[in-house]
């Protein structure tokens, strides 16, 4: 997926096992965070740093939701232990993973595996065209990358909408 191409529709679980579209937000900038897998140390980093910068998003109109390919009830149980105050969708089949071109072969502890690479989309908001990829964020380090989101939101002229708002 390259920057100003549509975003295909999709539709996962959250962690209460609610149906959710990326269409139900196609007013308001998104945040599509991938993640490995919830409860490890680089994706608990990454995940709270949303946490504690997502009265930032809120306050600029925009909408974070974070994927791993866990199910519903590791989603919730990650929810609930770090207060995280946005979706997580489950993607425990890897449909939107694979679409999205994200299970590569890593290396963990010396050995080989296929894992989720950390990626991280900014999605425009719906102005007659479709929900558009504005910004990629690729090899994310989970440290400080909410941060790193949002201050390009906060500089970038595709989002003046939400990013005009107070955050």
């Amino acid at each position: 997926m390259q920057v100003g191409d549509k975003v295909e529709d999709f539709t996962l679980e959250n962690q209460d096992g609610k149906t959710v579209h990326l269409s139900d937000y196609k007013k308001s900038p998104v945040v599509l965070f991938f993640y490995p897998r919830a409860d490890t140390p680089g994706c608990t980093i990454e995940s709270c740093g949303f946490r504690d910068a997502f009265e930032q998003f809120q306050k600029a109109g925009i909408v974070v939701l974070g994927i791993s390919r866990d199910t519903v009830k590791d989603q919730k149980k990650f929810k609930d232990k770090y207060g995280l105050p946005y979706d997580l969708l489950a993607d425990p089949e890897m449909v939107l993973i694979k679409r999205y071109g994200l299970l590569v072969d890593k290396t963990m502890y010396g050995k080989p595996v296929t894992g989720v690479a950390r990626t991280t989309y900014l999605i425009g908001p719906d102005t007659g065209k479709g929900q558009r990829l504005l910004h990629a964020f690729e090899k994310v380090t989970p440290a400080g990358h909410a941060e790193e989101v949002f201050a390009l939101v906060k500089s970038s002229g595709a989002l003046a909408g939400a990013a005009g708002k107070k955050g």
